[in-house]
């Protein structure tokens, strides 16, 4: 969402102190904040510190908004500034990444076949929870947010060939550690 200049009137508003423009603010982009920390996160209540602590984050350093950014940018900057500053004390992380691996369901889907989708998503979060901090924030942004590799480099601030790097590395430790599963769903293929 790239600001309007009514959007950068509220900015210029949130800057003077104004507390109506700053809910107006909140109540745009919570929701986007909240899913970026609960994907990376894994769990709901870390998930509304993370976003608490970047509004405010987004409160207190307002005034530094330039506007030769995006502004939705910047902003997720400060969301994954905050994911890994949670991750760096050691909290628990375990990715909810079902839309990465998500699979579709027909009608006449038994129970058997959801207890096997059940834990196939479960065996694919327990991956994607162990990988670097950095690869696991690009798969976050790029398959949850669905952002361009353009977007991920400039609230990651490296370059587009580091994000696609980083997906790489990550999409290589996906498949070798969940290799298992597609064997298993696939049958005996060997």
């Amino acid at each position: 969402m790239v600001l309007e200049a009514n959007d950068r009137d509220l900015i210029d508003a949130c800057r003077r102190g104004g507390q109506d423009a700053f809910r107006v603010l909140f109540n745009t982009y919570k929701d986007r904040v909240y899913s970026i920390a609960l994907r990376y996160s894994g769990d709901a209540t870390l998930a509304m510190d993370i976003t608490q602590d970047t509004f405010l984050k987004l409160l207190s350093c307002i005034g530094e908004f330039r506007g030769d950014a995006n502004f939705e940018t910047w902003l997720f900057r400060m969301v994954v500034n905050r994911c890994l500053d949670h991750h760096r004390r050691g909290r628990r992380f375990l990715p909810l990444m079902s839309e990465l691996f998500n699979m579709v369901r027909t009608s006449g889907e038994t129970v058997l076949h959801e207890l096997l989708r059940v834990e196939f998503e479960a065996s694919v979060q327990e991956v994607v929870g162990t990988l670097p901090a950095e690869q696991r924030m690009v798969i976050v942004l790029r398959y949850t947010e669905g952002l361009s590799y353009e977007q991920i480099g400039e609230i990651l601030g490296c370059t587009t060939g580091t994000v696609g790097s980083r997906l790489n590395r990550a999409h290589k430790v996906l498949e070798r550690r969940l290799s298992h599963l597609r064997r298993n769903r696939g049958g005996n293929n060997e």
